[in-house]
């Protein structure tokens, strides 16, 4: 029987070619994918390991004034220069990283089907001015679907590719981003609340910089209106909010008590979520999606937390501390078997 998880990315591929053969809502598409992103970014940062990549609490504070300067820096670029040239350079960039991202997404799909020599036997590939890498074979053959789909988003700018590119950014954000705690993690989303609202309320640049951004930074959603052929929804608005949410699922998984915290905080991304596609049709006006997103993951986290009389568990909860202390827990049980075996091994 499918798990979840690849029930969810089956049903985020085939929601995301689904505008090519039938007309599907714009607003329905978006709630959809964003959540099913999120959902199947959170299952694949499950791991024996914590995520690679972890944000400080120093890092955490800084994130919403480097994104600010590098937001209006953006947009100083695109008001001063040729967009096409900008455009061009940066489709350059993000064809290499396009690659890597789309590859490593569909890897764990793809290794199941394939010999298992294809995962073992590696080929070191010498690149100029580069240190040598290693690849598998399995490798290899997922960057031949990977190259196909950036080569498409670099020549036909298709809303399709830049779709997968953007959906592949997120699934991996996700997956290998770690905040670390929960305390982090709220500060986080609450330093990127402001700038939300700043951004897209107080000033034009958050919109502006979003239309000339020829690039997979967003999702594109098909619309039926000419005079807006697409509806956006920006990729941070997926990772940032997902990597908490996927935080709850490791607090869930660690403590061995189902995904009751993982719910609860995907329950609060989902509604705000859905009250900002139902403002901006109200509004007719782009909305920053934080400003909803925000109160409803750390809002139902909260509560259920008060409920559950958790808070302070929660709270002090380390996942690099409870890594290192699994980690000392396996060494002593693989001290013991060894023990065992000695004992047993002079007995006989």
């Amino acid at each position: 029987m499918a798990s979840a998880l690849q029930l969810a990315s089956f049903a985020l591929f085939g929601l995301s070619i689904a505008p090519l053969f039938i007309p599907v809502d714009p607003n329905w598409n978006c709630v959809l994918t964003a959540c099913l992103a999120v959902f199947v970014g959170c299952k694949r940062s499950v791991k024996d390991a914590p995520p690679s990549e972890t944000i400080s609490k120093e890092h955490a504070i800084r994130f919403p004034f480097i994104g600010s300067a590098v937001l209006f820096s953006l947009f100083l670029v695109f008001k001063f220069l040729p967009k096409e040239l900008v455009n061009r350079i940066l489709a350059a960039y993000f064809f290499c990283l396009g690659v890597l991202a789309f590859s490593a997404t569909i890897l764990p799909y793809l290794e199941p089907i394939l010999p298992k020599k294809f995962k073992e036997s590696c080929l070191t590939i010498n690149v100029p001015f580069i240190q040598s890498i290693q690849l598998s074979i399995a490798e290899m053959l997922a960057a031949v679907p990977a190259i196909g789909f950036c080569s498409l988003y670099v020549w036909k700018k298709h809303w399709l590719a830049n779709n997968i590119l953007g959906l592949a950014f997120s699934i991996e954000g996700i997956e290998l981003i770690s905040l670390g705690t929960f305390k982090i993690g709220a500060i986080l989303l609450v330093g990127l609340f402001f700038y939300d609202i700043f951004w897209v309320f107080c000033t034009p640049v958050m919109v502006s910089v979003a239309k000339s951004f020829d690039a997979p930074i967003k999702l594109l959603f098909p619309t039926s209106i000419a005079e807006r052929p697409f509806s956006m929804l920006g990729l941070g608005d997926i990772v940032i909010p997902g990597i908490f949410v996927a935080l709850a699922l490791r607090f869930d998984v660690s403590r061995g008590k189902g995904s009751n915290y993982f719910r609860s905080a995907f329950a609060g991304y989902v509604a705000g979520l859905g009250i900002t596609i139902v403002i901006m049709n109200w509004f007719q006006a782009a909305q920053p999606a934080l400003l909803y997103i925000v109160p409803g993951v750390l809002g139902f986290l909260a509560i259920h937390s008060i409920i559950k009389g958790e808070t302070k568990e929660l709270l002090s909860f380390d996942e690099s501390t409870s890594a290192q202390e699994q980690k000392s827990v396996d060494s002593q049980k693989d001290q013991k078997v060894e023990n065992d075996t000695k004992i047993d091994q002079k007995q006989d």
